[in-house]
């Protein structure tokens, strides 16, 4: 398939495939006309490295895990990258929840006019 092909079924822009190809997350094959042809298995690729941009991890991390996707292979050292990315993003989970707390606090807080808030009604 070719990439705008790739782009609408994967949900993603032509121009994040062509930047997923410059960091070595995705390849494509080249026709004589040097257009990119990608395998239909390229959809599930493209949403596999979303959802761990998603995630919060980086394009390198991303490269280093993607050999182990592939051979369908895992190792201690990967185990241990992915158990450690797991936590980083239980830290971020853990950080959001403080700051939603936060802020239903100021919340309550700002609907008790005896608390000196001002109500505007619209």
């Amino acid at each position: 398939m070719r990439i705008g092909e790739l782009a609408t079924r994967s949900g993603v822009s032509v121009r994040a495939l062509r930047y997923y190809e410059e960091q070595g997350l995705l390849t494509a094959e080249r026709s004589e006309s040097g257009q990119r042809h990608y395998p239909e298995r390229a959809v599930d690729r493209v949403q596999l490295i979303q959802m761990l941009y998603g995630a919060g991890l980086s394009s390198r991390t991303i490269l280093d895990l993607l050999p182990c996707v592939d051979a369908r292979v895992n190792t201690p050292e990967s185990r241990a990258r992915l158990a450690a990315e797991r936590d980083r993003i239980d830290e971020q989970i853990a950080g959001l929840i403080r700051t939603r707390d936060r802020l239903d606090a100021v919340i309550a807080l700002s609907e008790n006019p005896a608390n000196g808030c001002t109500l505007i009604h619209d």
